[in-house]
């Protein structure tokens, strides 16, 4: 039984919890079933893998930028509280739950396959890491209602393969929109967020131009190149957060969190650290350009022997290259919605107990990246402000309501930072607190409903070709009004 389990825990921990090495192994049968020779097979995995870790390395780029930028926003305005970490709850639950996590993940990723192949939902999930967080959260929760190893493992796998397939589909139109069509779809679990911005973007933006579309004078165009742009953008951020730091907290403090002795270090090293978040977004594009070219092509032989009509849910950072402007004024506006939201809590006392949620720069940058590109899709700037403002509120009080459930775990202290997390956690939370056959019946009637709704939403609206952004494209295509290119910019593939 020890071999099992530990050949189970090592296929998740080493193969389907890096997405390098699960998009290299997709790419590579893809490419068997097209009748590739084995040099292309080999070369096109390979290169989708390091595509991956392309992409990768530019995250962990953006991520240790963004790090010291949250300590001095947080010393800047003295805030305490809980700062949402994925990795840091799943660590925790891991001690307690580790080997069932490892089945409920493997298990659930066959389901999620079973149900792309068939039902309409036609979606294969590859964002690995996300789908290990969820198994964690479910499998966490399960252990509330007290069922047996069995049960658990079924009960979870079924979970998590629905929320595979299900959450792909309900941001298909926006992502279709973001893409141009591309075959390409979202795994990630904010989509919540991302749906809540397309659609407010919809509201507010039918006259508003793409951010990709903005004009500068002769001496600024070069601001039209997204890096240059993003680094420039976040020098002043980091200058003004360290100012403000430096005159609250005073030096001490402030020279604490850039490791630094001078005033003239101090800012320089957060000019550097604005530099180096630029250059982390300008290899994740390239990650994500290099994926595609391999991935998506070599997904068609995959679609056509396995799962027909399949498409690869990616990452989120997969629409970045369509409105790199958009995911700037996508993080910008969640941060400003997540410390909106932190006062309206610190206002209120913390109301039902809820804890201050603390915007973390990690998931801000990340789904209020997202969030700026679908807001943009259907509703130009106004729609990537708005759409990225209403992500940072959801992803503040979601994470609250889910730490009342994490609590009874003994994760009182972190909680997850996405939005499917939240609400799906709640739904699942609060069912198994009516023990093992209430929770297992309620659990099911959360399952048909997401799937029933996922299938009609997939017939009557993906399959139909609603387009969230027509209203706008009416606008921008009468006569005498400002023309733009209202459509996404293509991602061109690398050779």
């Amino acid at each position: 039984m020890d071999v099992i389990v530990g050949t189970a825990e090592f296929i998740v921990n080493n193969v389907l919890n890096q997405p390098a090495y699960l998009v290299g192994l997709i790419t590579a049968i893809g490419l068997i079933a097209l009748r590739r020779s084995a040099g292309q097979v080999v070369g096109g995995g390979l290169k989708a893998a390091m595509g991956f870790l392309i992409l990768g390395v530019g995250a962990s780029t953006v991520v240790s930028a963004l790090e010291p930028l949250g300590k001095l926003i947080l010393g800047a305005t003295g805030a305490r509280g809980v700062v949402p970490t994925n990795e840091a709850v799943v660590a925790l639950a891991q001690e307690q739950f580790g080997a069932q996590v490892a089945w409920v993940m493997i298990a659930g990723f066959a389901v999620s396959i079973l149900l792309a192949r068939f039902t309409p939902l036609k979606y294969v999930f590859l964002t690995g890491h996300h789908t290990f967080f969820m198994a964690t959260l479910i499998t966490a929760l399960l252990a509330l209602a007290e069922l047996s190893a069995v049960w658990m493992i079924l009960v979870g796998a079924v979970l998590l393969g629905t929320i595979m397939v299900v959450m792909p589909a309900f941001t298909q139109p926006w992502t279709r929109r973001v893409t141009g069509g591309e075959d390409v779809a979202i795994g990630h679990f904010g989509s919540i967020g991302y749906i809540a911005a397309g659609t407010v973007g919809r509201v507010v933006g039918k006259r508003s131009k793409s951010t990709e579309d903005m004009k500068f004078p002769e001496g600024l165009k070069f601001l039209r190149d997204s890096m240059i742009a993003t680094a420039l953008s976040m020098v002043l951020i980091y200058t003004v957060a360290a100012l403000a730091m430096l005159g609250r907290a005073g030096k001490k403090e402030a020279f604490a969190v850039m490791d630094v002795a001078s005033v003239g270090e101090y800012i320089m090293a957060g000019v550097m650290q604005a530099l180096l978040f630029g250059v982390g977004v300008a290899v994740i594009l390239f990650g994500v350009r290099t994926i595609l070219g391999e991935l998506v092509p070599a997904f068609n032989g995959i679609a056509a022997k396995v799962v027909p009509g399949a498409l690869p849910a990616l990452d989120c950072p997969v629409v970045f290259p369509y409105a790199p402007n958009a995911v700037l004024i996508g993080f910008i506006a969640s941060f400003t919605g997540g410390l909106a939201s932190l006062g309206v809590l610190m206002a209120f006392d913390a109301p039902l107990g809820l804890a201050l949620i603390l915007p973390g720069m990690v998931p801000h940058f990340f789904t209020g990246g997202t969030a700026g590109v679908f807001g943009n899709a259907t509703g130009g700037r106004r729609g990537a402000v708005v759409g990225g403002f209403v992500n940072g509120v959801v992803i503040t009080f979601l994470p609250a309501l889910l730490l009342k459930v994490l609590g009874s775990l003994g994760l009182a202290n972190t909680t997850f930072g996405d939005a499917d997390f939240g609400w799906f956690g709640l739904s699942v939370g609060y069912a198994v607190k009516l023990g093992s056959v209430g929770g297992v019946l309620v659990i099911a009637l959360i399952v048909l409903a997401l799937l029933g709704g996922a299938i009609a939403f997939q017939r009557l609206v993906v399959d139909r070709g609603w387009n969230p952004a027509a209203a706008r494209e009416a606008h921008f295509a009468e006569p005498g009004k400002d023309k733009e290119d209202s459509g996404p910019r293509s991602v061109p593939a690398t050779s």
